[in-house]
């Protein structure tokens, strides 16, 4: 009976890359639009070619020495002996989603605009059937490169008594290649396009008083390049770890909880019902000709919502098939789903020029730059409150319900299964997510182009909507990093427990606040945190230095460029190469120091401290992530709000104000805040997969 619905993990599998290649299909058919259309997309799509190409040879030299050093450890039967290849084809596929997302939007930008000459429903669907795309591949991926190993450790260990707890423990060792190569998307993708983003905005807008994509400013191409390589194929990387990590967790504590092979099946089981459900509420995503932002967020809360009831329904019946009498793991589910909902609305309020938040930022703007940022700072910090009494109590109602009052790991594997309802339904989630670069990249395309100018009024609606949209998605996968750190943090206790009593060490947790081990480890979480964000901060700042020096060089030395005169064109490879260089230069040291930080610490405060250092990094990276993205995401829309028409509308003193408003949240929503919710749960990741030479190194020190 158990084993029947676990086939529906590679099903699903199967069917999202099926449905994705048909959405593919459809959308290539779409019109291109003008020769100058497709010229500027083409050097779109070979700009971003390019980086992502010298971005993975990066990546593999770092994941081909972690390799060796996996080798070393299971060598030492300190690790299972699949980690290694487990690892690889984790960042492999992370990589291989980042990339086709990537692939289709740089293809659907000029048909986005194209579409938009004749109807805005037209446009909304040519990019949101894009992002439909990436949400369905990197759903689709995931799961059947879980289901895989998954399949392949059942055979490896038939026949064994201890089959279920050598198999969670093996697989949630497996996230590691999928969150480091997440973190250096992240980082690298965030790094580029807020430099170009940056760059273009302060040179071209502030000082030239030029539009926004006009074709004159050296750094447009960049900015559109680095829309694909950060907001599509970083933001793929990092949603496909957080599916991936979620059902992993939620695997091992199955086992742990003593539900068995049932148990381990139901995570797999709902994300793949997801899937379909997903499907079904693409279908619901249609708009009108001039549909306001309100009806358009509509629109795209439709199809979410469908496929959020539909899983509610169908999860009752499948916990109730898998674990009968155990209708509180059901409940669990509930929470992640409807919380989820929850904190993408509480961000799209503090986020959508449709609401008071943003307008009033906008407002702030009559006073000049310093007040907008004030007020921005001021918003971000209050936005924290909502979502953070959601999880709460999401992670209490599920702790609890799950059955954490009887057994304390059935209460753990509820907070865990939480996590999976709230991402059961990525796959549209991602599509409504994705979709804003790509209309981005249509409205640049738009005037780069010369469309008249109602196409760019239809790009600039999409384009704000996908603001709406990309915030909404980094504070939902942002919600879903707290519940599944806090699912990791327990598989880690349960895998030294584990590890404590196969190899006889004898160790056992003290987790008491006033141990100095898990004091000072919450503190140097905390720092993590902040470190982090300040390397990835400053990274765009060096970046984005380089990007305003060449633009106002070649304004100044290349003769008629500033008037426009034709034939005069800018120098946009050298804004390209120099963004390039300066992420691939970026990439590699806030990465390191994540890995290396659980280590350390480990080494020297025992395992005790590595647990009080995740729970300080998780409070702190998920408060700081939230009021990062968005502060970022209502700076943006603020100044999309002015550019509208409002306060003065574009050109005007309000404007400029919140052009530089916009510029200091670039690197907030799209850079160090989306990061964060990788960083805590790799940190976790690792903590893991070391967690056998954390306790054979740390005893060399007396108080561990």
């Amino acid at each position: 009976m158990d084993f029947g619905l676990i086939f529906l993990a590679p099903l699903g599998a199967l069917t999202a890359l099926g449905f994705a290649a048909i959405l593919a299909m459809k959308m290539l058919k779409a019109d291109e639009g003008t020769e100058r259309m497709k010229e500027i997309s083409l050097e779109v799509r070979q700009g971003a070619g390019a980086y992502l190409r010298r971005q993975y040879k990066t990546v593999g030299i770092f994941f081909a020495g972690l390799f060796i050093v996996l080798i070393i450890l299971v060598f030492l039967e300190w690790l299972p002996p699949f980690t290694p290849f487990a690892f690889i084809s984790g960042g492999f596929f992370s990589a291989l989603s980042g990339f086709i997302g990537m692939n289709i939007a740089t293809r659907a930008n000029t048909r986005t605009a194209a579409a938009c000459r004749t109807s805005l429903n037209g446009g909304l669907r040519v990019a949101f059937t894009s992002g439909a795309v990436m949400g369905f591949v990197v759903v689709g991926l995931g799961l059947l490169d879980l289901s895989f190993w998954y399949f392949f450790l059942s055979w490896f260990y038939r026949g064994d008594p201890n089959a279920v707890q050598y198999i969670a423990s093996a697989m949630v060792t497996f996230g590691i290649g999928a969150s480091i190569m997440n973190l250096f998307a992240r980082v690298g993708g965030g790094v580029y396009t807020k430099a170009a983003d940056v760059g273009a905005d302060l040179v071209g807008k502030v000082e030239e008083n030029i539009p926004e994509d006009d074709p004159r400013n050296p750094a447009v191409i960049a900015d559109n390049v680095g829309d694909n390589v950060g907001d599509v194929a970083g933001m793929g990387a990092d949603l496909y770890e957080s599916y991936v990590v979620s059902i992993l967790s939620a695997v091992a504590l199955a086992a742990a909880a003593g539900f068995g092979v049932a148990g381990m099946t139901l995570p797999l089981t709902i994300a793949a019902v997801g899937i379909f459900c997903s499907i079904i509420g693409s279908f619901f995503v249609r708009a009108k000709e001039g549909a306001s932002q309100e009806s358009l967020l509509k629109t795209l809360r439709t199809g979410v919502y469908c496929a959020s009831i539909l899983i509610a329904v169908i999860g009752f019946f499948i916990v109730n098939f898998l674990l009968p009498g155990n209708i509180g793991v059901y409940f669990a589910i509930l929470a992640g789903l409807v919380a989820g909902n929850l904190i993408g609305f509480t961000t799209e309020f503090y986020t959508s020029g449709a609401y008071k938040p943003t307008q009033n930022l906008a407002k702030s703007s009559s006073t000049g730059p310093a007040t907008i940022i004030i007020n921005g700072l001021s918003l971000g910090m209050l936005s924290t409150a909502l979502p953070v009494i959601i999880i709460g109590i999401a992670v209490m109602f599920s702790f609890f319900i799950g059955g954490g009052a009887d057994n304390f790991a059935q209460g753990l594997f509820g907070v865990a299964i939480a996590a999976v309802g709230m991402l059961s339904t990525l796959g549209i989630t991602l599509a409504t997510d994705a979709y804003g670069p790509i209309a981005d990249n249509a409205g640049g395309i738009a005037e780069m182009a010369e469309l008249p100018p109602e196409v760019r009024v239809r790009t600039d609606a999409l384009d704000s909507l996908g603001n709406t949209t990309a915030a909404t998605g980094k504070g939902f996968a942002i919600g879903s990093a707290a519940l599944t750190s806090l699912a990791l943090i327990a598989a880690f206790q349960q895998e030294v427990t584990l590890i404590s009593e196969r190899t006889g060490l004898g160790f056992v947790f003290n987790l008491e606040l006033l141990n100095p081990s898990v004091l000072i480890g919450m503190f140097l979480g905390a720092a993590v945190v902040f470190v982090f964000s300040s390397m990835t901060m400053k990274a765009v700042a060096r970046a984005a230095e380089g990007i305003v020096i060449e633009v106002r060089r070649q304004f100044k030395e290349i003769k008629g460029l500033r008037e426009g005169v034709p034939g005069v064109k800018p120098d946009s490879k050298r804004c390209v190469d120099i963004c390039t260089q300066s992420a691939l230069r970026e990439l590699v040291m806030p990465t390191v120091i994540t890995v290396l930080a659980p280590i350390v610490v480990g080494f020297f405060l025992g395992a005790n401290g590595v647990a009080g250092m995740l729970a300080g990094a998780t409070v702190t990276g998920f408060a700081l992530a939230l009021m990062m993205s968005n502060a970022g995401g209502a700076w943006d829309n603020a100044k999309k709000y002015i550019e509208a028409g409002n306060e003065g509308g574009k050109g005007s003193d309000n404007h400029k104000a919140a052009v530089v408003g916009d510029t200091v949240g670039d690197p907030f929503k799209d850079t160090s805040g989306p990061s964060l919710n990788t960083v805590i749960k790799l940190l976790s990741v690792v903590a893991i997969v070391f967690a056998t030479f954390i306790l054979n190194i740390s005893t060399v020190f007396p108080w561990n």
